[in-house]
Order: structure tokens, then sequence, then C-alpha cells
């Protein structure tokens, strides 16, 4: 990485790269969640994976015959950790929509960000986490509990995805680890989905619906993400993608028209102030591995 590429016209880039990335990936959860009445959040995933690896492991080529036995482990744990990371969100969007499923899913960063680092700083960005997750999650006659809690699992699935990717960062050079564990995930997902597309025969649109999930979601914030960090200090790239609960609530309210209470807002608000303030914090890592 660079140094120069965190000043001036390539600063700028960075930034509009990380945020076009984070764009896309909501897009792609959109995309996603059009093809769930006739494939399901299931479906959904099996083809976002699929698609992912079709198209990440011809470009980074990982060397897996050159693996050790305590390289393997963490890219299994890691194969095991994305799959149940993009199901239970989907499964979660379907249930309670998609601002409120991303917004829960990020408290896997903020998460992260706090236990880092324990201070007194900390421990107020917590409660204030703390409160917007009750102010989403306030109990009514109405709660999908079981929604809440599929967004929560999501956020747990975050926080290990997060772990395991910098421990696989100190053990394989690149992001062969990580495209290893993408085409690990793609072949537990495969028989699923190819068992879903027979029974259900959707029609070309739900497929492309799906497919366009596994670009818009995977693929190119994969390659944002990239592309950013070589361009963006660290920190400020965590706190830009403090973004997507935002994003989220905005095209899910737009495009899926889906309804937020004053409450649910707070709520996202405070989650995002609480991540963006761990996140400012100095020594507290916005986005390991």
């Amino acid at each position: 990485m660079t140094t120069t590429g965190h000043t001036g016209s390539g600063r700028a880039r960075g930034i509009g790269v990380a945020l076009g990335g984070a764009l896309s990936n909501q897009l792609g959860a959109t995309s996603g969640s059009l093809a769930f009445p006739v494939i399901g959040p299931v479906g959904v995933v099996a083809v976002r994976q699929v698609i992912a690896a079709l198209i990440l492991l011809p470009i980074v080529r990982p060397r897996v015959w050159e693996l050790t036995r305590a390289q393997w482990w963490p890219v299994v744990l890691l194969a095991l950790v994305f799959g149940t990371m993009n199901l239970t969100l989907y499964l979660a969007i379907e249930r309670i929509g998609l601002g409120l499923a991303v917004t829960l899913e990020f408290c896997g960063l903020l998460a992260v960000a706090l236990l880092s680092s324990r201070t007194r700083t900390n421990a107020l960005c917590a409660v204030i986490a703390g409160a917007g997750v009750i102010a989403i999650t306030r109990p009514q006659p109405t709660t999908d509990y079981l929604g809440l809690g599929l967004g929560l699992i999501a956020a747990c699935s975050w926080a290990a995805y997060i772990l395991l990717n910098r421990t696989i960062g100190y053990r394989i050079p690149g992001v062969q680890g990580t495209a290893t564990a993408t085409g690990i995930s793609a072949a537990l997902f495969l028989p699923i989905g190819a068992w879903i597309l027979v029974t259900t025969r959707p029609e070309a649109l739900t497929v492309l619906y799906a497919v366009g999930s596994g670009v818009l979601a995977s693929t190119i914030p994969f390659v944002a993400d990239l592309i950013a960090l070589r361009r963006v200090p660290a920190n400020l790239f965590g706190i830009l993608m403090s973004i997507n609960p935002v994003l989220a609530a905005l095209i899910g309210a737009t495009l899926l028209h889906e309804h937020l209470g004053t409450p649910e807002w707070v709520g996202i608000a405070l989650i995002v102030t609480a991540n963006t303030t761990a996140l400012l914090l100095p020594g507290n890592p916005p986005r390991p591995g």
C-alpha cells in the first residue's frame, strides 16, 4: 500500500469508491429480496455464494494444495461463518426489512471495535448502541422476534468473519484465504441451490435478481474495498462503512416500500453514531482483515 494514495485526488477517489461499494452492497441485497417470493432467501444466498466464487476464484487463483493444517482450519471456519452470515441476514431481511436487518448486522463491526479497546468512551458507545438496539427491538404485539434474532446472529457472524479474516491475513498471503473460503461456502450451497432451482423452476427475471445479488453484494463491494483501502486510511474507511445502515434504510423505504417509524430511525441513528465514535477512538481497528 502506498502513502501517496492517501492524499489529494487519490483520497477523494478512494472515498467515492468506498461509498460506491456500500451502495452496491445494499442494492445487491435489494435485488436478492425481489427473488424471495419464488426461491426464498436460501435460494438467493445459494446463487449469491456460487456467483461470488465463480468470479473471485479465477481472479485470485488460490494455491489450495500449499495450505497447511494451521492455515486450513480458519479457512473452513470462515466458509461456515460466511454462509451463516449471509443466510441469517437474508432471512432477517425477509422478516423485518432491509434497513433494520442491516442495522442489526452492523452491531457485529461495532462489537469488534468496542472490545478491542476497553475505555470509558467505549463503554459510552456501548450504551448508545444498546439504546439504539432497544429502540429498534422494542416489544410490541407485532414484533418479529425471530427476525430480530436472525439479525443479531448475522451480527455475531460478521464479528467472527472479521476476526477470522484477521487470522487468515496473518497466515496466508493476499486474499487467497478469503477466496478459498468463498469457494468452500459455494460448494456447500451448490446442491441446495440446485435443488431449489429445479423444484421451483423460476423465471429468468427471478434468476437475474439472484445473480444480481451475487455481483452487486459480493463481487463489486469486495473489489471496491480493496481499491478504497489503497487510497484512504483504515479508520476513515471504517467510518465510511457506517453509512451502510442508512443506505439500507433509505433504499428499503424507496425501492421496497418498507415503512420505518420514528423509533426505528432513532435506533439506526444511535447505532451509526456509536459505531462512528468507536471507530474514531485511537487504537480501535475499524475493519480488521
